[in-house]
C-alpha cells in the first residue's frame, strides 16, 4: 500500500504520485489517468479509459462482421 498526502495546489487540492506508482501505471508527465469506482468499494486508478475499451470492442465486432464492405469503402 502506498500512502498519499492531499496537498493544496493553488486553489485546488491534489496528490503527488510516487515514481514507482507512475512506473507501474506506465504513466508520464501530461498523460491522462482515470479514477473509477471499484466494485468492491473504494476507487481504482488506471491509465486507460474503460469506456474507450467498450467502443473499441464494438468497432472490432463491426470490422469482423463486415470486412468486404469496409474494404470497398476504403477505396
Amino acid at each position: 500500500m502506498v500512502e498519499l498526502k492531499v496537498r493544496k495546489f493553488g486553489n485546488s487540492l491534489g496528490v503527488l504520485l510516487p515514481k514507482e506508482v507512475l512506473t507501474r501505471l506506465n504513466a508520464g508527465d501530461g498523460q491522462r489517468l482515470y479514477l473509477s469506482e471499484a466494485p468492491e468499494g473504494g476507487y481504482r486508478l488506471v491509465p486507460y479509459d474503460p469506456a474507450f475499451d467498450e467502443k473499441m470492442a464494438k468497432a472490432e465486432d463491426i470490422i469482423r462482421r463486415y470486412p468486404n464492405t469496409l474494404r470497398a469503402l476504403a477505396k
